[in-house]
């Protein structure tokens, strides 16, 4: 029986069906006062889908809370869409999708945006700047107790990410370039383990990995982000094409989460407790973690950031190291190739080929309450 069908009329029904039989061969005039049968209930319009990728980072564990506590079901209800979160292990493997067209927005640092979709052909906008890294990414070695120290040795890192931009940042800071040391590409699942079984290992790394490998016997922390503040960005980047509805309601959700972490009570703990334990990390580690993360916790110090000049001069010197390592592809024959968009209206690269955007607009729209 359709859902909502009125049980009453098909008596009703019925009754008038006996009567005619009863009657048979009487010419009478139809029933014209008789109530007309109900129309079937309209299905309800399928909302829209949408998928998002994160991985694991002190920086992006608020994702995996915000799918655990409701939150972000709840704010993608209020846009009247779906949204499914999706955690990809290998950081790099996420970005690779996303670029490939199955998900519709992916946690990614500034770097990691330009080179793999903005190169890949993919329009995004960098909705949310969370934090940079002030601490979270660094190199860890044995047996020595200096980036100068590392010339000759091999390096276990991510290629090609910020990871790599770092120890290109490192070296030069210290006299030094990539001709001094040899590198050997590791997948961020496998580089603590890889790193504390050698007895001469090195490697550069981001948390949670980074804070596993330190506690390696003999393991020293020899460089970090905080030599570079602001130039490693975590992003949840969004394709430009995607509507309003999921950019406002990831920017909804974010801030929330934000907000609790800022608070005190058992909702901040257990929000903390779920995050360390999701990220491998004991409460205490983490909130180390996040100690070394300069996270903008209101909208609206990190509307401000997103809005800077730092942002152009940050994207000048990551777009010039990039294009240095090939990262644009080999057709490639100039830095300007791809094209940035900043808040301001300004760009760097071509003009007519910006694949990359930052904005402030939803985080400004969260600090004035318009969301």
């Amino acid at each position: 029986m359709l859902k909502g069908f009125n049980t009453r009329w098909l008596s009703a029904a019925a009754l008038l069906a006996l009567a005619s039989l009863a009657g048979c061969g009487k010419k009478e005039a139809p029933a014209t006062d008789a109530p007309a049968a109900p129309a079937a209930a309209a299905a309800p319009a399928e909302k829209p889908k949408f998928a998002v990728a994160w991985s694991h980072y002190v920086g992006w564990e608020p994702w995996g809370y915000a799918e655990h506590a409701g939150i972000l079901k709840k704010w993608a209800d209020k846009y009247g869409i779906d949204i499914s979160l999706t955690l990809v292990n290998d950081y790099v493997e996420s970005i690779n999708l996303y670029t490939a067209g199955k998900f519709d927005a992916c946690v990614m640092t500034n770097m990691d945006a330009l080179t793999i979709p903005a190169v890949g052909g993919v329009d995004s906008q960098a909705v949310i700047v969370g934090d940079f890294s002030n601490g979270n990414d660094g190199i860890v070695v044995k047996k020595a107790d200096s980036v100068k120290a590392l010339k000759g040795r091999k390096i276990n890192l991510v290629e090609l990410t910020v990871s790599h931009y770092l120890l290109a940042r490192a070296l030069d800071m210290n006299g030094m370039s990539e001709k001094d040391v040899t590198l050997v590409n590791t997948s961020d699942a496998d580089i603590a383990a890889v790193f504390t079984s050698d007895a001469n290992g090195a490697a550069v790394t981001w948390n949670p990995p980074l804070a596993q490998a330190k506690q390696a016997p003999g393991a020293k922390l020899i460089f970090d982000s905080s030599s570079i503040p602001g130039e490693i960005m975590d992003l949840m980047v969004v394709k430009s094409a995607a509507p309003d509805s999921l950019k406002l309601a990831l920017t909804g959700a974010w801030y929330e989460v934000m907000g609790i972490m800022t608070g005190s009570g058992p909702e901040t703990d257990a929000a903390i407790d779920y995050m360390a334990k999701a990220s491998g990390a004991s409460v205490e580690d983490f909130k180390s973690q996040l100690k070394t993360t300069a996270m903008f916790y209101k909208p609206a110090d990190a509307a401000t950031f997103a809005a800077s000049a730092d942002v152009s001069k940050t994207m000048d010197k990551v777009r010039q190291f990039s294009f240095s390592k090939g990262l644009f592809g080999e057709g490639a024959t100039s830095v300007d190739v791809v094209g940035i968009g900043f808040n301001d209206g300004s760009s760097l690269g071509k003009s007519d080929n910006l694949k990359l955007h930052f904005t402030d607009k939803y985080m400004k729209m969260a600090a004035d309450g318009k969301l």
